[in-house]
């Protein structure tokens, strides 16, 4: 198994298949994007299968959730999904995206034997959508969500980003949105792991400011933190439930005792946290013919190292020196 020394166990593997990403959203990365990685220094398909083969069969993951970058822009996606889901034991499956090539690939991911997706949306208006993405693909995701919930890939979780002085007023749309279309809607923090370190904590909006602008139009019941476990998402029942709505409130009200993760980037470098400044590499073990065995032990090792968290609040925070579409969500 993955465990640290204060006790924590990683079930949970976040797998980064591309840097690359085809919006620029300014919580995220600079409008004329980032130098991305070259070609050989990605994983390649065989790679990725076999590094996630070692977490299920040797290190107990149980989740494989493949992000990015935009983790649809990888070639062979599908194939990467149906071979995973070959392996003894079968992983749950999930993917986090922002939507825009889910119309023409959900059904296809269903079929390979993906579970679930995570889709990034954080406006009903395509013109603030424009703003904070520099792309106009407003429907584009829209339209990748229906196809997602059409094809079973649910439940299907819509995560969204508020920003002052351009989204902070559409909690309550956005979640009398999420009700009518029977997604489930979660709303995170603002995080430091924009890539021109813009980020302030002064002035983001908060999971308390989240909670006081829904509770002008909905009655919110907390489900609690046993039902919670180790999920990053404290959630509330809408009007009673069945419904629920999710807030991930790193910054304020950090998970990190509870946190069962482990990722893996793009270039087969293990981190520990999102937030982490220390990477342990994979890739050159496995280009040099080291045994699984010995990937497992490299493994666990970084995982011991894990530090108790990430200090989002502490005023000497140091932010990685990776952005998000390098480390992935």
């Amino acid at each position: 198994m993955l465990i640290d020394t204060y006790g924590r166990v990683a079930t949970d593997l976040r797998v980064s298949l591309t840097d690359r990403c085809n919006l620029r959203c300014t919580y995220c990365m600079p409008e004329e994007g980032l130098q991305w990685l070259a070609k050989p220094d990605l994983l390649t398909d065989d790679e990725i299968v076999r590094l996630i083969d070692i977490a299920v069969t040797s290190l107990g993951i149980e989740e494989v959730r493949f992000t990015g970058g935009e983790p649809l822009l990888r070639p062979g996606l599908a194939g990467i999904v149906e071979r995973v889901a070959a392996l003894d034991a079968r992983p749950q499956m999930s993917l986090t995206t922002n939507g825009i090539g889910l119309k023409r690939t959900a059904a296809a991911l269903k079929a390979a034997g993906l579970d679930r997706v995570n889709v990034s949306l954080d406006t009903l208006r395509p013109d603030v959508f424009k703003t904070l993405t520099r792309r106009d693909r407003h429907k584009d995701v829209i339209e990748g969500l229906h196809a997602a919930r059409d094809a079973g890939l649910t439940p299907v979780k819509v995560n969204s980003v508020l920003m002052p002085g351009l989204n902070d007023d559409e909690a309550p749309d956005l979640l009398a949105w999420a009700v009518e279309h029977d997604y489930e809607l979660r709303f995170i923090e603002q995080m430091p792991l924009d890539a021109q370190h813009g980020w302030k904590r002064d002035g983001m909006i908060t999971a308390g400011d989240i909670l006081t602008s829904l509770r002008t139009r909905f009655e919110l019941t907390a489900e609690g933190e046993e039902k919670r476990g180790s999920a990053p998402a404290e959630r509330w029942l809408v009007n009673g439930g069945p419904h629920v709505v999710g807030v991930i409130a790193s910054v304020t009200r950090p998970f990190c005792a509870a946190c069962d993760r482990t990722r893996l980037t793009a270039d087969g470098q293990v981190r520990t946290c999102l937030f982490a400044q220390e990477e342990t590499d994979l890739r050159a073990a496995l280009r040099s013919d080291a045994p699984d065995e010995e990937i497992a032990r490299i493994w666990r090792l970084a995982m011991w190292g894990k530090k108790a968290g990430a200090g989002l609040d502490d005023p000497t925070f140091v932010q990685p020196d990776r952005p998000m579409s390098a480390i992935g969500g």
